[in-house]
C-alpha cells in the first residue's frame, strides 16, 4: 500500500484516496463545505486548502486531489492558514449575519468553521447580494441569500434521490440554486437536503422557529414508518416530540431518512387517545380504566374461546404482541393474526419471510428481480441503495409488477403472475443475465403476497428462485421486502392462527367472532364484523372509529420496545416522552386486563416480560444481528400453496406513501406532502 507524509507523520493509505481522506487518516481536521463522503466531489468551496509537495507552491483543494506515493501534505503552514481565512472571508461576503433567526443556529457548519478558520474582521464594504426565496415544497424552507453554492443539495437530489429537481443556474454573482420551474421537490428523501445544507439556506419548514437545538432532549431510537428500522434520534422538549433525525447506520439507512420517518412526528400530538372510552347507547363516553376493563371482561367471559380473537397492527412492538399472544392463549383462543393484509407468509422456515441478502448485502448482488414491489414508495432509503449500485454499473434490475418511476433504469418483464410462471422459459436478455449471475437476488413485495392468490404467487416466485439458483452455498438471494415494522416480529413470535383458528380476514367477516380485539390494527376494515370490538392503540384512527371500548396505548416514541426489521434484525426503541394523559404502555394494559379476566400474565415489569420473550423465542435476544449476514441454504420447495394464480397485475402494497399508518394520517405535514404528490395542490393553485 502507498505511503504519504501528513505534517511529517507517515501514513499508509488505500489507492484511490484523496489528499483530504489521507489527512484525516492521520488525525488532521480539514474544514469543508462542499465535500461530503457520500456525494461526488465538486471542489467548489475551496475551504479544504492544503500544501502538497511535490506540486506547485500554492494551496490546493485537498478534496479533489488524488493522493500519491511519497506525497508530503502540510495542513498547518502560515500559507494554508491565510488561504483558508481568505476563502472564509470570500464565502461570507454575501452571507447575512442573521444567526439569531436561523434554525441552524447551534448546528451550523459555517458558524463552527468561521470561528475555527476565519478572520476576526471583514474587508468587504459593498452592498450584499439578495436572492429571492424558492418554493421547494412542504418540507424545505429556503433562505437563499444565505446560500454559498456548495451544491450539496444539487448532488444529493440528482445522485442519491434520483430526482433532478434542484439545480444551479446563471454564473458569477448571479448564480443561484433553484428548482425546475419552481415546482416542489418530488422525492421521498427530500428532507435530507436540509441536513446536508451547511449554512442554513435550506432548513426544515415544518419545524421552523419551533425550537433551539440546545433545548432538546435527544433519545436514540428506531423508526417504525416502514420495515427497514432506520436508526433515528428523537428530539423532544417536555412532553412533545419536536423532530426525528437520522443516525448513521451503515447496515441499514447509511445516514439518510425518508420524509415520512422524519416529518410525520407532528402526528404524534394530534388525534390522540388519552383516556379510556366505552360505548354507551351507541355513543363513546369517557370511562375509568376499571369500567373499561369490566366492559371487556364481561363480554369475553360471556362467550366461548373460539369466538374471541386478536389482530395485531403494523406499528406494534414485540413486547405488546407477546403479552397479547400469552393472554389469548391463556384464554384458550386460537384466533390470533398479525397479518392485517392477509399476506401469504408465516409457514415454513424463518428465512422464507426475511430479507436474507441483508439491506447492505444487496449491494453485492449483480442481477436483481423485483416482484410486486415498488421500493421507492415502500422503502425509499433502500431504493437509494439500489440506485447507487445501478449508477455504478454494478447491478442490473428487472421488474414484474407496476411500471413506475423507480429513479433507475430497469428491464420491464410484465405485470402479472403469468409473467412469473413463464419467466424461466423466456428468451429475454434479462433472463439470460439472471441465469449467468454470480449473486442473483429476488425481492418479493407485499403487493405480490397480500392477495387472494398470494399463496400461489409465492409458490411461483419460489419456483423461479429455485430455477435460477438464487439460494446457493455462500449466497442467499431470497428476499421479502416488508412494509410493516411489526410484521417480522409477529411472524417470529408465531402471532398466527392456531389449529382451527381464524385468520385476520376471517375474523372481521360478519358473524366471524363475538369479541374482536384490535391491537393497534388500523389497516383492516372491521366495521362489518358485528363483533364487540376492543381497540388498544394511540390514535383515533380507523380501528377506534367502530370500537365499543377504547384502551389508550402508547406511540412508538412513548415506550421502550423491540422491533424486528425486514432482514430479521432485532432493534431496540427507546422512550423519548411519556404517554399522553391516562394512556399506558401496551403491555402494561394487557397485564392489567389479564387480572380482570382471571388469566393473570406471569410478569410485572418490562424486564420480566423480555426475559420470558427471550426464553420462549431466543431470536429476540440477538440484538442488532442480521441472520442473513451468515448466508444459509434453505429449501424453497415448501413455500406457498397449490392454488392457481390469477392474471391480476402485481401492484405495490403502498398506494399513498405519506398516509400509510395512523401517525402519518394524523400529521398535517404528511397531508400537505400527499396533496403535492397527488397533484391536488397544483390543481388548487390553478
Amino acid at each position: 500500500m502507498p505511503k504519504a507524509k501528513v505534517n511529517g507523520v507517515e501514513v499508509e493509505f488505500e489507492p484511490g484516496m484523496t489528499v483530504l481522506q489521507v489527512a484525516e487518516l492521520a488525525g488532521e481536521e480539514i474544514p469543508r463545505f462542499c465535500y461530503h463522503e457520500r456525494l461526488s466531489i465538486a471542489g467548489n468551496c475551496r475551504m479544504c486548502l492544503v500544501e502538497v509537495k511535490p506540486g506547485p507552491p500554492k494551496p490546493q483543494a485537498s478534496c479533489a486531489l488524488p493522493a500519491a506515493e511519497g506525497q508530503e501534505i502540510v495542513t498547518n503552514t502560515p500559507m494554508v492558514k491565510k488561504a483558508r481565512e481568505g476563502v472564509m472571508e470570500f464565502l461570507l461576503i454575501n452571507h447575512p449575519l442573521d444567526c439569531p433567526i436561523c434554525d441552524q443556529g447551534g448546528e451550523c457548519d459555517l458558524q463552527d468553521q468561521a470561528m475555527g478558520y476565519g478572520r476576526d474582521d471583514s474587508r468587504y464594504d459593498e452592498n450584499k447580494r439578495a436572492v429571492e426565496e424558492k418554493e421547494m415544497g412542504p418540507v424545505i424552507k429556503t433562505v437563499m441569500t444565505r446560500c454559498i453554492q456548495c451544491t450539496r443539495c444539487v448532488r444529493f437530489i440528482t445522485e442519491v434521490a434520483g430526482v433532478p429537481d434542484i439545480g444551479l443556474i446563471s454564473r458569477g454573482e448571479d448564480v443561484e440554486i433553484t428548482t425546475y420551474l419552481g415546482k416542489a421537490v418530488a422525492s421521498e428523501l427530500s428532507g435530507n437536503v436540509n441536513d446536508l445544507c451547511p449554512v442554513g439556506a435550506l432548513t426544515h419548514k415544518p419545524w421552523a422557529f419551533n425550537y433551539r437545538p440546545w433545548e432538546l432532549k435527544k433519545t436514540q431510537s428506531v423508526d417504525v414508518m416502514d420495515a427497514l428500522g432506520s436508526a433515528i434520534r428523537v428530539d423532544s422538549r417536555g412532553a412533545q416530540v419536536l423532530r426525528a433525525l437520522p443516525r448513521v447506520n451503515e447496515d441499514i439507512n447509511e445516514e439518510w431518512l425518508s420524509d415520512k420517518s422524519r416529518y410525520a412526528v407532528d402526528g404524534l400530538s394530534r388525534q390522540r387517545l388519552d383516556r379510556p372510552y366505552v360505548r354507551v347507547n351507541g355513543k363513546l363516553t369517557p370511562a375509568t380504566w376499571g369500567e373499561a376493563f369490566a366492559a371487556v371482561a364481561g363480554k369475553i367471559k360471556a362467550t366461548t374461546p373460539d369466538r374471541i380473537g386478536v389482530i395485531a397492527g403494523d406499528l406494534q412492538d414485540a413486547e405488546s404482541m407477546k403479552a397479547a399472544l400469552d393472554l389469548f392463549t391463556a384464554l384458550g383462543s386460537k384466533n390470533a393474526d398479525c397479518r392485517q393484509d392477509g399476506v401469504a407468509l408465516g409457514a415454513g422456515p424463518r428465512e422464507s419471510w426475511l430479507f436474507n441478502s441483508t439491506l447492505a448485502g444487496i449491494e453485492d448482488a449483480d442481477v436483481v428481480l423485483l416482484v410486486g414491489t415498488n421500493p421507492r414508495l415502500e422503502a425509499p432509503v433502500f431504493n437509494a441503495r439500489l440506485r447507487k449500485q445501478w449508477l455504478a454499473g454494478k447491478m442490473r434490475i428487472g421488474v414484474i409488477g407496476d411500471q413506475a418511476d423507480l429513479t433507475y433504469d430497469y428491464d420491464y418483464l410484465g405485470a402479472g403472475a403469468a409473467t412469473v410462471s413463464g419467466l424461466a422459459k423466456s428468451k429475454s436478455d434479462f433472463v439470460a443475465a439472471l441465469k449467468a449471475a454470480q449473486r442473483p437476488a429476488i425481492i418479493v413485495g407485499q403487493g405480490a403476497l397480500a392477495r387472494g392468490d398470494g399463496g400461489a404467487v409465492l409458490k411461483a416466485v419460489a419456483g423461479l428462485a429455485k430455477t435460477f439458483n438464487v439460494v446457493r452455498e455462500g449466497w442467499n438471494g431470497w428476499n421479502v421486502l416488508h412494509t410493516a415494522a411489526a410484521r417480522v416480529g409477529g411472524l417470529d413470535l408465531g402471532f398466527l392462527p392456531g389449529a382451527g383458528g381464524k385468520t385476520a380476514l376471517e375474523m372481521v367477516k360478519p358473524g366471524g367472532l363475538d369479541v374482536l380485539f384490535l391491537l393497534g390494527a388500523d389497516e383492516i376494515e372491521a366495521s362489518a364484523s358485528g363483533a364487540f370490538t376492543v381497540y388498544l392503540g394511540s390514535h383515533g384512527d380507523r380501528g377506534a372509529h367502530k370500537a365499543d371500548v377504547i384502551l389508550p396505548g402508547a406511540a412508538y416514541t412513548e415506550k421502550n420496545g423491540l422491533y424486528v426489521n425486514t432482514e430479521g434484525r432485532v432493534q431496540m426503541g427507546e422512550r423519548a416522552v411519556f404517554p399522553k394523559g391516562e394512556a399506558r404502555e401496551d403491555w402494561a394494559i394487557l397485564r392489567a386486563l389479564s387480572e380482570h379476566l382471571g388469566a393473570k400474565l406471569p410478569y410485572d415489569s418490562l424486564d420480566q416480560l423480555r426475559a420470558k420473550l427471550f426464553a420462549d423465542h431466543p431470536t429476540f435476544g440477538q440484538i442488532d444481528y442480521a441472520p442473513g449476514s451468515t448466508p444459509t441454504v434453505f429449501d424453497l420447495a415448501g413455500l406457498g400453496d397449490g392454488g392457481k394464480a390469477t392474471d391480476a397485475p402485481l401492484t405495490s402494497a403502498v398506494a399513498a406513501f405519506h398516509l400509510t399508518n395512523p401517525i402519518a394520517r394524523a400529521s398535517v405535514t404528511m397531508a400537505e406532502c400527499a396533496a403535492v404528490a397527488s397533484g391536488a395542490a397544483k390543481l388548487a393553485a390553478e
